[in-house]
C-alpha cells in the first residue's frame, strides 16, 4: 500500500483553465517546485515529456497518471490536477483526458516505491465509484478524501 502522505492538500488544483498537455505538465511543476518535491521544474517538464513519449499515460474517461523519475524530484509526491477542458492525450480509449493524478519520484527510488504508487492509483481508478467521485469532486479536500480513503 501507498502512504498517503505523498498527497498533500497543497497538491491538488481542481477546475483549471488548461488547454494542452504541455500546460498540465508545467503546473504539475510549479506545484512541485513550490512544496519542495522537486527542485527544478524544467527537468519535471522534461521528464514527464520523455516517459509521455516512451508510452500514454492516458487511462480511460478523461484519467490519466503522467509520471516522472528525476534526479531533480528529492521526495516522492503524488499532484492531482483537474481541467475545465478535456486535454488529448492519446488516451487508451481515445477520449480526452481532465483529471490528472501525476507521480512524481526520486530516480533513487524508481523501483519499489514507483511501482507501488503507480500499481496503487491504477487500482483505484478500476473502480467506476472512485472515477466517479474524483470527476464529481467540487474541492481539493474531497479530491483528497477520495484519493486517501481509496489508497489506505
Amino acid at each position: 500500500m501507498m502512504s498517503s502522505k505523498l498527497l498533500k492538500l497543497e497538491h491538488i488544483k481542481i477546475n483549471q483553465d488548461l488547454k494542452s498537455q504541455q500546460d498540465v505538465f508545467e503546473l504539475i511543476a510549479s506545484i512541485a517546485v513550490d512544496s519542495g518535491i522537486a527542485s527544478n521544474a524544467v527537468e519535471v517538464v522534461e521528464g514527464l515529456i520523455k516517459r509521455e513519449h516512451e508510452s500514454t499515460t492516458g487511462f480511460q474517461e478523461g484519467f490519466a497518471i503522467p509520471h516522472a523519475q528525476t534526479d531533480t524530484i528529492s521526495e516522492p509526491g503524488i499532484i492531482v490536477i483537474s481541467s475545465k477542458k478535456g486535454i488529448e492525450w492519446s488516451s487508451l480509449d481515445g477520449k480526452p483526458a481532465s483529471f490528472f493524478i501525476a507521480l512524481l519520484i526520486p530516480k533513487n527510488q524508481a523501483g519499489t516505491t514507483h511501482i507501488n504508487a503507480l500499481a496503487s492509483v491504477s487500482k483505484m481508478l478500476i473502480h467506476e465509484s472512485n472515477r466517479e467521485a474524483l470527476a464529481s469532486a467540487d474541492s481539493p479536500e474531497k479530491v483528497l478524501d477520495v484519493i486517501s480513503s481509496a489508497l489506505n
